[in-house]
């Protein structure tokens, strides 16, 4: 299987909903951001880091978890605590991370691409917990049990119809 191609993402997420929720998926240089509309820009923006397929993946999720009205903010709203965080301040994004990652390895799973736990603390030594893993595979087998939610359907089937591929299992997912 030949690795998905970021601009096929961009292409496909624009075409699911630039018109119907008034958002797009953009390429950017630096950090990754969300940005509501305004008034030099018609609409919301989902942009990523460095071009990278799955930063893209991972903003997109966290996408899917906003509800409409933390779309209407910049980053939805939440403060970010950059990396060097303390074994505490790890064990609490732990918490808030697991359905976006759950969401995010759905979606590389749909697409082809491979999917890392993140613990998104790089300078420090503290990786994703074992529990947090664990956390996230339970989710991604109770997502695929009762039901994805209806932006990470449309997402999970336009990827395995972009790849060819059939419907997700949960044989599919361990660690």
């Amino acid at each position: 299987m030949k690795e998905p191609v970021v601009n096929d993402l961009i292409n496909l997420f624009n075409r699911l909903f630039k018109d119907s929720l008034n958002t797009v998926l953009v390429k950017g240089d630096d950090e990754p951001i969300y940005l509501p509309a305004d008034k030099e820009n018609p609409h919301h923006r989902v942009i990523f880091a460095h071009g990278f397929y799955a930063s893209a993946l991972h903003e997109i999720a966290h996408w899917c978890v906003a509800g409409p009205e933390r779309r209407e903010l910049v980053d939805f709203g939440y403060w970010y605590k950059p990396d060097g965080r303390t074994a505490h301040e790890q064990a609490e994004f732990e918490k808030v991370e697991v359905r976006p990652q759950a969401f995010e390895w759905l979606m590389s799973q749909a697409a082809g691409h491979k999917f890392n736990f993140s613990a998104d603390n790089l300078s420090s030594d503290i990786g994703a917990s074992e529990d947090f893993q664990q956390n996230v595979l339970n989710t991604v087998h109770q997502l695929l049990d009762t039901g994805l939610p209806t932006r990470v359907e449309l997402l999970v089937e336009a990827l395995t119809a972009q790849n060819g591929r059939g419907p997700l299992s949960k044989t599919e997912f361990s660690r």
